[in-house]
């Protein structure tokens, strides 16, 4: 019922695909999912990339994995959107489209790559797709961001026992319906929308906050869940590392990734 997906490019998949990164963002999430997923977007070495994913397949960390390019143009075909209305936003956007225009259950949770739940035995999943089952104006649901509990009801509209109601979307983690997701719904503007990032172009997160405010269709957040969000390309990898409980040869080995990437960058 539920698929879970992640996704990578040139400059993180090292971190998740070495080590056991990916296989604690879904052990985390503490939920029999129907299918586990890896979008592979805009890496410079397909042929190793892939060696790394299939290590994945074959541990049973994941089910299945697929490059952005290989579906790029039947996704933005099947949504109506043309590539140069993203602006600069494309690669900011494509590997979520791809996932949604490929996930085959009713719903989708999406982490990007540098976001990952904090420990928890509260099944947030299920009661958030009950709370949506239940209303057809909430379409959207995820865990607080980075403990900030005040923030997140300083947002909110409304809340359940479970939940603050709210506008807004963001693509650092998102459990959407994901039939809702697969219609033609990116090509809206809404001016609250402007405050996503310049640098981004009409990125997805945009289009689909354009959506949901045209449309009055909301987002629930958790009360008794978080994620944590950190940069990998932020002086607070360690901690990332640490947070996992990694132990202390694999942070040293992934730490010189980490580096090797910073005096690629």
């Amino acid at each position: 019922m539920v698929t879970f997906e992640t996704k990578v490019y040139e400059n993180d998949w090292a971190f998740i695909l070495k080590g056991n990164y990916l296989d604690r963002m879904i052990e985390r999430c503490n939920y029999n999912f129907s299918k586990r997923i890896l979008i592979i977007n805009n890496v410079n070495n397909k042929g190793l990339v892939k060696k790394y994913a299939e290590k994945k397949v074959s541990n049973n960390v994941i089910d299945s994995y697929y490059f952005v390019d290989d579906y790029a143009s039947g996704a933005l075909k099947h949504f109506n959107i043309k590539r140069d209305s993203f602006k600069k936003g494309y690669y900011y956007s494509i590997s979520e489209l791809v996932g949604i225009y490929l996930c085959k259950s009713k719903y989708l949770l999406h982490f990007s790559s540098d976001s990952i739940i904090e420990p928890s035995k509260v099944n947030w999943i299920d009661k958030a797709i009950q709370l949506m089952e239940s209303n057809n104006n909430i379409i959207v649901a995820n865990p607080a961001w980075n403990k900030d509990m005040n923030q997140v009801k300083n947002e909110s509209i409304l809340e359940t026992q479970n939940f603050f109601i709210s506008f807004g979307f963001s693509d650092q983690c998102y459990l959407i319906n994901s039939n809702i997701f697969k219609r033609e719904i990116y090509n809206e503007k809404n001016m609250a929308s402007e405050r996503y990032p310049k640098y981004g172009g009409e990125l997805f997160e945009k289009r689909v906050d354009s959506y949901m405010r045209n449309n009055d269709l909301y987002r629930i957040t958790s009360k008794e869940v978080s994620y944590i969000h950190e940069n990998f390309r932020s002086n607070t990898f360690n901690n990332i590392l640490l947070q996992l409980n990694v132990g202390s040869l694999q942070r040293m080995r992934l730490s010189k990734i980490d580096k090797e990437f910073r005096r690629k960058s």
